[in-house]
């Protein structure tokens, strides 16, 4: 037994002399091979898919993508350089010497075998002209990625923005390398998995100037990359192009549905910003100026944004008031302007003179009727009780959710029930007297300008809606499953009648406050709204679908702070829904005095004073 140990520690320890007597040889005596060790290595690399296209919903690209070029080294290639060769290498990047010297204290430190990114974003002129002259700088390289060209620098907001991977995006997913890209925002964010395709993957053998020198030995672990899928979204390039031309020099939001799909036409959120300028090397100051703007033109106003409702709240008011059996449309009010203001020289109306003359006292006693109507012991009771199942009817038209919430940041808005005013006045120590004015849209609710598109959708559709979205076709597989679920809002479509009537004379009769929206030879039902923002101008609203009997076009208009709604919100609205049935805008009187407008002081001129004597 103790022989047989001997004889295999004997066998273990020639081997391993041999070994080294071996290792010591071709170091020492034959140095050629440790040079040929050095100077020949395996550099295996990914190769960045195509990241998926975006058409819009006739199938013209949106965004597609381009080459980008980043300057590489690898510290261990980097030959001795003194304060002279830094300033060379320097001028030759095109960056200041600090900088320089910073970036390849930085690449040593983190690994003299693996690159680093020296400048990111190079452009193709600058690029070539570097190129040309690479090869007196030893150790440095070039990276293409592709990175992505907004073909119309259009829908910013909607589109959001492909950016460099954080740490954490690093962390969380095994697909991210540091320098790679990610969607960060919009729908680059959303549908990220689907857009980033799958990396390949190369190697090959590359000497000290890194060059390759051979192939064949490699090839067989070389694996190709696959392109992300491409989305047809569903928005309209001309219609979305018209928007935000419409909305230069103004703040607020363009929102367009097509009421039988749910799919959203147009998205504008102003003042925006050129998503091109957020890819590649003018990206860092150009982000900067946006972040350090008043105006906030990274903001989406369009899903983010909440604003009273305003008068257009009265027609939800109504059916919300039709289908709880508290009015019908011949049911008449006083508009005795007691307790609440009103204007026009209406006294007694209808329903739907009521929506045509927007007046509050009508609406202020149709409200009290809805809120009474609740069971209880005490009138502090039947107001709880009442209030929240007008809540949740009007929860059932969309407000105070997120309609699907198919972008990253949609607010929900907000629509108080008994549990909101009890945290203010005390459990059940209030009544509809504390809490009349959200009968005429003010007071506690909010909403977005998507829900009032929605709304406007609900209404062409005569009480129910799909859940509004952004995405036409996903590959060759058309539209994502669960996406434009229909959604129902309890209402009776023959209660929309008197509604729907009363938007078409605020369009049409020589008296309506929406007269800027007509259009001849289409019928457009629509409302006004004028909210308040004191002490700063009202904001000027309106919501519109046509045609009347077919709708194909839904649609909400905000501008901020530029006066009443029928000034600017209407005719912006009505230049919209031309162009988007027809083609074509025939009013230029119309479109040259939006275009020419300058709406972007909020606040109203001062009062002069009387000077007569």
């Amino acid at each position: 037994m103790d022989t047989r140990f001997r004889t295999v520690v004997l066998l273990v320890l020639f081997f391993t002399a041999a070994f080294i007597l071996r290792l010591f040889s071709l170091q020492v005596w034959q140095p050629e091979w440790k040079e040929k060790a050095v100077t020949l290595t395996s550099d295996r690399h990914s190769i960045p898919p195509s990241r998926g296209l975006l058409f819009d919903r006739n199938g013209a690209l949106l965004v597609g993508s381009r080459a980008a070029h980043d300057l590489m080294v690898l510290p261990r290639m980097l030959a001795e350089m003194d304060s002279a060769a830094v300033e060379a290498t320097a001028q030759w990047a095109g960056m200041e010497v600090e900088d320089m010297e910073a970036a390849l204290s930085k690449a040593k430190r983190y690994s003299r075998y693996k690159k680093s990114t020296i400048r990111r974003g190079i452009g193709v002129e600058e690029h070539a002209r570097m190129a040309a002259t690479i090869h007196a700088f030893e150790g440095f390289s070039f990276r293409s990625r592709p990175v992505r060209n907004h073909i119309h620098g259009v829908a910013g907001h909607l589109i959001g923005e492909y950016a460099e991977a954080s740490r954490e995006n690093l962390s969380a997913d095994a697909f991210y390398r540091m320098g790679d890209h990610i969607g960060r925002s919009g729908l680059e964010r959303v549908y990220e998995l689907e857009l980033r395709g799958v990396k390949g993957r190369t190697s090959v053998l590359v000497d000290a100037r890194n060059r390759v020198r051979n192939t064949a030995q490699t090839e067989n672990d070389n694996t190709p990359a696959e392109s992300g899928r491409n989305i047809t979204l569903t928005l309209d390039l001309t219609l979305q192009q018209f928007a935000e031309q419409l909305m230069l020099n103004k703040k607020g939001s363009v929102v367009a549905i097509e009421p039988q799909s749910g799919e959203v036409l147009a998205m504008v959120s102003a003042p925006g910003f050129d998503p091109d300028m957020l890819v590649g090397y003018q990206r860092g100051p150009y982000y900067k100026t946006l972040v350090s703007d008043p105006d906030k033109p990274l903001f989406n106003r369009a899903i983010k944004a909440t604003y009273r409702p305003g008068s257009i709240w009265k027609m939800v008011q109504g059916l919300v008031a039709l289908e709880g059996g508290h009015i019908r449309p011949t049911s008449r009010f006083a508009c005795d302007r007691n307790i609440i203001g009103c204007h026009g020289p209406h006294t007694r109306d209808d329903l739907r003179d009521a929506v045509i003359h927007s007046c509050n006292p009508y609406f202020y006693k149709v409200m009290q009727r809805v809120v009474n109507a609740g069971q209880g012991d005490s009138k502090f009771e039947r107001a709880a009780l009442g209030l929240d199942d007008w809540r949740d009817r009007v929860m059932a038209f969309g407000f105070g959710t997120n309609l699907g919430g198919r972008l990253p940041g949609t607010s929900t808005g907000s629509v108080p029930g008994s549990a909101y005013y009890d945290g203010i006045y005390g459990r059940r120590r209030w009544d509809f007297g504390t809490i009349y004015s959200i009968a005429i849209g003010e007071g506690e609710l909010l909403t977005t300008p998507l829900q009032m598109a929605n709304l406007a959708a609900t209404l062409a559709n005569r009480g129910w809606y799909r859940l509004p979205h952004f995405v036409h076709a996903l590959g060759d597989e058309g539209k994502p499953s669960g996406l434009g679920m229909r959604m129902e809002t309890g209402v009776d479509a023959a209660h929309f009648e008197p509604i729907i009537t009363a938007m078409r004379q605020v369009v049409e009769d020589p008296s309506g406050t929406g007269r800027r929206a007509r259009i001849d030879g289409i019928t457009v039902c629509g409302k006004t709204g004028t909210v308040q923002d004191e002490p700063r101008k009202d904001h000027s609203v309106f919501i519109a679908f046509a045609p009347m009997e077919n709708p194909q076009i839904a649609l909400s208009v905000y501008v901020e702070n530029s006066g009443f709604g029928g000034q600017w919100a209407a005719p912006i609205a009505a230049l919209l829904i031309e162009q988007y049935l027809t083609g074509k805008v025939s009013n230029a009187r119309k479109l040259n005095r939006i275009l020419e407008a300058d709406l972007t002081d909020p606040y109203p001129e001062p009062e002069t004073e009387n000077l007569q004597p």
